[in-house]
């Protein structure tokens, strides 16, 4: 099942690209590279059933089983920090990604767009959301407790800009900025 949405970059989003920045190469064009989607759990130091629930709902967002990530150091203020971490690349991205755009992100109420200074410098967007249910997968009745999310965009467009005109021909809802 190819993606909409990979059909798409390789057809016209590309090209758009190419003129508006003028690349000499065709390798210059800035693609997606993967998309990386973390939970942090804080109560799973006491709770091991939440950890193997938010385990469930992740791998039915992604259809990828995500890994457990533990902090590196032990700050005693922060108690023992762990995680949960999918990285999707190919094909799952490109489907993850059509998702998010076309199906999650207009699920969220008074949704006014996604917020357009959350890169970090590098090409690279992150976005947060406060509720899994906002995946068609997730079913109201079959989760324990809300659980927020962070999804990060890693492309391979050298600058902001660059990386802003990528999503956006993509189809990421941008705020604008009178919002």
């Amino acid at each position: 099942m190819a993606a909409v949405l990979k059909e798409r970059y390789d057809t016209a989003v590309k090209d758009e690209l190419r003129k508006q920045f003028s690349y000499g190469n065709v390798m210059q064009i800035p693609k997606v590279d993967k998309i990386v989607l973390n939970i942090g759990m804080g109560e799973a130091i006491g709770n091991a059933k939440a950890m193997d629930a938010a385990a469930g709902d992740l791998a039915k967002i992604t259809g990828q089983r995500p890994i457990v990530t533990k902090s590196k150091k032990a700050i005693s203020n922060f108690r023992l920090r762990v995680g949960l971490k999918v990285t999707l690349r190919g094909e799952r991205m490109w489907h993850f990604l059509e998702k998010l755009v076309t199906v999650a992100l207009p699920r969220i109420r008074d949704f006014q767009g996604v917020p357009d200074k959350s890169f970090d410098g590098r090409g690279n967007y992150s976005l947060g959301l406060k509720e899994q249910l906002v995946f068609p997968e997730i079913e109201y009745d079959k989760i324990d407790r809300l659980r927020g999310m962070e999804i990060t965009i890693c492309t391979t467009a050298r600058t902001d800009e660059e990386a802003r005109a990528l999503l956006r021909s993509l189809g990421m809802p941008f705020r604008t900025a009178s919002s």
